[in-house]
């Protein structure tokens, strides 16, 4: 994302939403801005970030990022009104500026907006006057919504006030399995079921991940079920990589025990990681 983007990220699931939410605050700290998001679950936030590798402590403590409820700036009690949430958005704006950072960085969970609240009619005029207040400045904004909770009429409403969509690369997206590029950390992430009749999705998948340098994560919490040929084509993808790059294995009890059965454990550089099946 560039500076004063205004992006909008529609996503189906947890995994989906946090991975590339801590892509944008990673590459924001790197960049010396500093970051705010307003979540639905702080608390639940900082321990995805930090198991991201995002040293919230040391960030948090240095007032380079803060993670704070989603109605927090937003809503006066119970009701939402875009004059008081604009006042929210350019006082944080202009701390940033006089704090001395290279720029801002506002991720915006936008659950709030589904709650019994009056004013909520104003989020078009919210996100467009969003739109106006970041255009030329070092500032950009993240809003995410769950395209599962919020109706199409909605999400319509919104999307043209927004100066892009954000999604992961997918490689494959059926209603039995969707296999997805995975930003922080890198590497892949796969939910549902998969089979050999995806081997193809699942072999460019891998094959783009491994032509990243460093080490790659292979997020299965989400997985169901594997069968046996993709178990030994992601063991198999595992073993080529060089020996100082690692690879995580992360999955629920089921999904493991295939993964051991085929010997997962033993090639170098491997680490399995159990998940609680869901």
């Amino acid at each position: 994302m560039r500076l004063n983007d205004h992006a909008c990220l529609t996503f189906g699931e947890p995994e989906e939403l946090l991975d590339l939410t801590a892509a944008y605050i990673r590459d924001g700290l790197a960049g010396g801005q500093r970051v705010v998001w307003l979540s639905e679950e702080p608390q639940g936030a900082l321990i995805e970030l930090n198991r991201r590798g995002i040293a919230t402590q040391s960030t948090s403590e240095a007032g380079r990022m803060e993670i704070r409820a989603c109605q927090d700036g937003l809503l006066a009690g119970q009701s939402f009104a875009v004059e008081h949430a604009m006042g929210w958005l350019r006082d944080e704006m202009a701390a940033t500026e006089r704090e001395g950072y290279a720029g801002l960085r506002i991720a915006l969970d936008m659950s709030w907006a589904l709650r019994p609240i009056s004013g909520i009619e104003q989020l078009p005029a919210f996100e467009e006057e969003m739109a106006v207040a970041l255009s030329g400045t070092s500032a950009s904004v993240l809003c995410q919504y769950d395209r599962d909770r919020f109706d199409p009429v909605t999400l319509a409403s919104v999307s043209a006030f927004h100066t892009r969509s954000v999604a992961a690369a997918t490689y494959h997206n059926d209603p039995l399995l969707r296999i997805c590029r995975q930003y922080a950390p890198p590497g892949i992430r796969l939910a549902g079921q998969i089979d050999q009749a995806a081997e193809d999705s699942l072999a460019l998948a891998l094959a783009e991940a491994i032509r990243v340098d460093g080490d790659i994560t292979v997020n299965m919490a989400e997985l169901s079920f594997i069968d046996l040929s993709c178990t030994r084509m992601i063991i198999d993808a595992a073993r080529s990589l060089a020996p100082a790059r690692r690879v995580l294995l992360r999955c629920g009890g089921a999904v493991a025990a295939r993964f051991v059965l085929l010997g997962a454990a033993a090639v170098p550089g491997v680490s399995l990681v159990t998940v609680h099946d869901r």
